[in-house]
Parts: C-alpha cells; structure tokens; sequence
C-alpha cells in the first residue's frame, strides 16, 4: 500500500512538474502525427500543412509573443508505430498538447493514454464519436464533421428524394467506416441492404465493387479513403455502373481524388462539406482563398494548394490557434481544454458561408450543419443551404 501510494504521489508531482513547464515556457510544443509513409501517404501532407501554418503564425509574432514548435512524426496509419511515436512526444519531448493526429484508429490507439497523461489530444483529422465523449475522454476531440451525422444527412435526403432506395454501403473495417455504418442506418433504416468491407491494407477494393454491384443497389455511399475512393470510382466506371453516389467529406478532394478518376466520369457524385473548395472559380476573389493561396505559396510550396485538405488544416489551425490565444499566460494543459470547450461560433478561414465551429464543456461536436454539394464536372456546387440533422 505505501508503495503504491508513493506511486501515486510521484505521479502527480510529474503532473504539477509538466503543468508549472508549459505555463513557463517561452515556446510552446505541439505534437503530430501522420502517415508520411505507407498507403495512406497521401494524407502525410496534413503534418506538413500544420507546420507550415504555425510557421506564418511565427513570423507574425507567435501566439501571445511565444513561438510554437510542431514536431511532427510518421506513423504509416498503423495504430502500434502511433503508441511509440505519441510516447516519444510526450515523454522526452515534452509537447504541450498533440494535434491533427490522421486517422481514427490511430488516434483511438492512444486515446486513453494521452487521457491518462492529461495531455490534450485536440483537433484529431477525424469524425469519429471516440473523439466527442467528453465525460469519458476529456482531453480528446474531433476536427472533422462527425461522421455519423454526416451518415445520417445522407441517409434522409436519399429517402426524402427516393423512398424506395436501395443503399448499399462500401466502407473500411474500423470505427471510421462502422460509424458511417451507424449513422446511414440511422438516417434511412431498412433502406439500406447492403454494407461490404475492406481492410486499410487491401491492396484494391475491385472485388468488393464488383460485389456491391450484384446486390442489385441504387444508390452507393464509399466510407472509405481518397486511394480506395479512387480505387472505386475508377471500378465503376470501367463497369459502367453508375448509381446514384455518395463519399466522406475526407475523400471529397477534386484534385486528386477525383481527377485521378477523370472529372467528367464523376458527375453527379454527392458529398457534404465545410471548407471552400479551393479550385472553384466561385471563390477566385475571396479574402480566405487569397489568403490561402499566399500561405500555400509562402509556406508550403510544395504542396498542392488545390488539395482540401490543406484547406481544412488552415482551417483546424486556426482554431487551435484561437484556443492558445485565449489560453493568455496560463499555458496549463487544464486550461487550453477549458479554452477549447469555451470556443462558439468560431468562423475560421475558409470556412464555408453560415459555417462555424463550437465546442461545449458537454458537446464536442464542432459542426452543426453542412452543405450537401454534387459535383458538376469541374466543381463542388451547393445543393441549397447548409442543413442538420
């Protein structure tokens, strides 16, 4: 018992020892990380994104006079390299808080750690609801729509525009795909007949298409990657199967997810949105585009600045530079949680018009409505105004 409670004891001394540093500091330490290797590289430019974003924020002063740091660290996607990393960054480098982390299984694998730690796990590149359970998981939160209500939006206007649908549903085997499971259910019930899987690490998805196909489905909804969104796109296409399609918001890039199809194959494609497509000429003279365009230019030219995800990035960074901001002098990690479920109707750049961001104390949910967009052949064009559940 005395040992156990000297263990107890030490631990938070190193806890009070951590809080009394970050307050301290005269730099603030942010970790990431990113699949800069493996088959979900291509969102590796997440990490880059937000290094490029707290670079801008430094040259213009810092955040309250300090600089931030984002050490940024490649897990390949695969949940057990995610453990190692986050444990290097919070044990020996010390990072106030960890941020953008890619990928919801990834995130989820360290999840009850980083909570234990106390250390926030703010702004995770994913919609998942293992990040919005504030009584559980406190210091872990979302930056993305959440995807069962993205799920249920769809599954209401499918019926609302054809009550006999039939719905089918490719989607990737872990809590990403199963919450967009959820939440079509949710949306269209009985409507939907169809859910087949694939691993992350399938090399194509062809047969599950071609499988989905002979379910005899009207209408298709890809929980499912930019590769496997491709993947699946290209299958229809060459099979000349086009029902009525829905995508993730995260897969929903015009360039490359869909040009690497072929932009007048996709037409008719349905996804939901937040962010401003950057290459739609709608937006040409837009202050959050220009903006944008110079940042990309600036700070990181060799990414591509018609990617949405590098939008979104702008976007969350922005947000989690909002939460230091306020956070003022007291850089305790208690205090940027409490900073971050104190943000309402924030209205980042590029986000869409009437679209803002808001956390409660008991709502980690950070977007209420959506846009429902259908691609024309060359952009994302709105379908009315943003709706909810």
């Amino acid at each position: 018992m005395k040992l156990l409670s000297f263990a107890r004891i030490a631990t938070a001394v190193a806890m009070a020892s951590a809080t009394m540093l970050a307050s301290a500091a005269d730099e603030i330490l942010l970790g990431n990380t990113v699949p800069y290797s493996g088959p979900a590289s291509f969102y590796g430019s997440v990490g880059k994104a937000t290094v490029a974003y707290f670079d801008k924020i430094n040259d213009e002063g810092g955040i309250n006079g300090r600089k931030v740091k984002v050490v940024s660290l490649d897990d390949a996607l695969q949940p057990p390299k995610t453990v190692e990393q986050v444990r290097k960054l919070v044990e020996s480098d010390e990072v106030l808080a960890m941020v953008h982390q890619v990928g919801t299984a990834t995130a989820s694998a360290v999840r009850k750690y980083l909570n234990a730690k106390q250390v926030p796990q703010l702004f995770v590149m994913s919609g998942s609801r293992n990040f919005e359970q504030p009584k559980e998981f406190p210091y872990s939160t979302a930056g993305l729509m959440n995807y069962e209500f993205e799920a249920k939006v769809y599954g209401k206007q499918i019926l609302a525009a054809n009550p006999g649908a039939k719905i089918g549903v490719l989607y990737q085997n872990d809590d990403y795909g199963k919450d967009y499971i959820r939440g079509l259910k949710a949306g269209a019930g009985d409507a939907v007949i169809a859910e087949i899987s694939y691993e992350a690490t399938d090399p194509t998805v062809d047969s599950q298409i071609i499988s989905l196909r002979a379910t005899g489905v009207d209408t298709v909804l890809l929980a499912a990657y930019s590769k496997q969104v491709t993947q699946s796109l290209r299958k229809m296409s060459e099979l000349g199967w086009k029902p009525l399609t829905f995508i993730s918001h995260v897969s929903a890039q015009v360039h490359p997810t869909l040009s690497n199809v072929g932009l007048d194959k996709v037409v008719g494609l349905m996804t939901a949105m937040v962010i401003k497509d950057p290459t739609d000429m709608t937006w040409r003279d837009d202050p959050d585009v220009k903006e944008y365009m110079a940042w990309m230019k600036k700070y990181y030219p060799d990414g591509d600045p018609k990617s949405g995800s590098n939008a979104a990035v702008m976007a969350s960074s922005a947000a989690i530079a909002e939460v230091l901001k306020a956070a003022g002098d007291d850089l305790s990690r208690e205090n940027i949680l409490k900073q971050l479920t104190q943000l309402r109707d924030f209205k980042a750049p590029m986000f869409l018009p009437g679209i803002t961001m808001s956390f409660s104390a008991d709502d980690y949910n950070p977007f209420r409505k959506v846009y429902l967009m259908r691609f024309d052949g060359e952009r994302w064009v709105p379908q009315g105004e943003p709706v909810g559940e």
